[in-house]
């Protein structure tokens, strides 16, 4: 063995290697589990927020008069959201009530939508918002026949 083969054996040697691509590798591994934590509270608060709104709706058109309507249907989604694994940052529930004013048997329904922001910050993602705003609309027909009071 010459001088020549001793002095290019340190460049062949391959111990190690493995622990260098370990570090390339674990960043961009550890960013796609972060992006799918992300998706994963993202499409849980839709389910959430889509089952809320409808709640609402539905409660809003049990009751006998608008302002009773409009109560039960904020208490119900709010019920309904505390009831679920994330909190939304802000929330806003707007509910149209005015089909409980019509006579009955005129047709009507009551619309619920509810808008909420979901915190992000958290994930500490490169690039991401900070927050997620999702809005759901939820409908549900009053019985034209029913008594309203």
């Amino acid at each position: 063995m010459n001088l020549r083969d001793t002095s290019l054996a340190w460049l062949r040697d391959e111990r190690g290697e493995s622990g260098v691509g370990l570090l390339i590798v674990a960043p961009a591994i550890g960013l796609l589990i972060a992006i799918a934590v992300m998706g994963g509270r993202i499409g849980a608060a839709q389910t959430s927020i889509e089952s809320a709104a409808g709640v609402a709706a539905r409660e809003a058109t049990l009751a006998r008069n608008p302002g009773q309507a409009e109560s039960n249907a904020r208490q119900s989604a709010r019920m309904t959201l505390d009831q679920t694994d994330f909190t939304c940052g802000s929330q806003n529930i707007t509910l149209d009530t005015s089909a409980l004013r019509n006579a009955p048997g005129i047709p009507g329904s009551v619309s619920a939508t509810i808008t909420c922001t979901v915190p992000l910050s958290d994930l500490a993602i490169p690039g991401t918002p900070g927050s997620w705003t999702i809005t759901a609309d939820a409908t549900s027909p009053v019985d034209t026949y029913r008594e309203r009071g």
